[in-house]
């Protein structure tokens, strides 16, 4: 029964959702959410890794503590310019899915931040406490990308397929990212 009146509600939420939200607005959205999550990996970052980096340095698996060691010294500023790249990317690539119907590289980077949820989900379940990230990727993200993907499939814009093809598009990220961060080490070296 309760199973039920839960269907039932969430079903009058998806509707009024559906009815409120554009897909054309839900696209240009995505802007909103990823900066959203990314305000909170920013604010919380250089304190979260000042304060916890001890702790935390004995729990990660020997192959990934340089890599984890070198991430630790980043500043909050520098952080901020990786996000600053990513965001710059995602910028023509959202109007080209708004405004030109062109999907690939939104939905491939659309899958891999899904998919980033749950390294921020792992990340926190593994250390045992709240990850820079993890609040909003779950408040956030994951409920913002659940949504488009049902948005996008149930109207017919795109198919299972079209996200499959665009996934090794997502990838690309990847080495945005890491540029990202090693721009925003040369443009604001870390003061000590």
């Amino acid at each position: 029964m309760v199973g039920k009146l839960a269907g039932k509600e969430a079903g009058k939420l998806i509707s009024l959702l559906d009815s409120a939200i554009s897909i054309h607005s839900l696209i240009w959205l995505f802007l909103v959410a990823f900066m959203l999550h990314d305000f909170e990996e920013i604010i919380r970052i250089e304190p979260w890794m000042r304060k916890y980096y001890d702790q935390i340095e004995l729990k990660i698996p020997e192959k990934f503590r340089k890599d984890v060691q070198s991430f630790s010294q980043i500043t909050s500023s520098q952080f901020a310019v990786a996000v600053c790249i990513e965001f710059i990317v995602f910028v023509p690539f959202t109007f080209m899915a708004a405004e030109k119907g062109q999907y690939l590289f939104f939905l491939g980077f659309n899958t891999v931040l899904l998919l980033h949820v749950f390294m921020h989900v792992g990340q926190a379940l593994y250390v045992k406490m709240l990850v820079p990230g993890v609040v909003t990727a779950v408040g956030i993200t994951l409920p913002y990308s659940v949504y488009l993907f049902y948005r996008l499939l149930h109207e017919n814009v795109i198919s299972f397929t079209d996200i499959l093809i665009s996934f090794p598009i997502g990838l690309t990220l990847m080495p945005i990212v890491l540029i990202g961060h090693k721009v925003g080490k040369r443009l604001i070296p870390a003061t000590k």
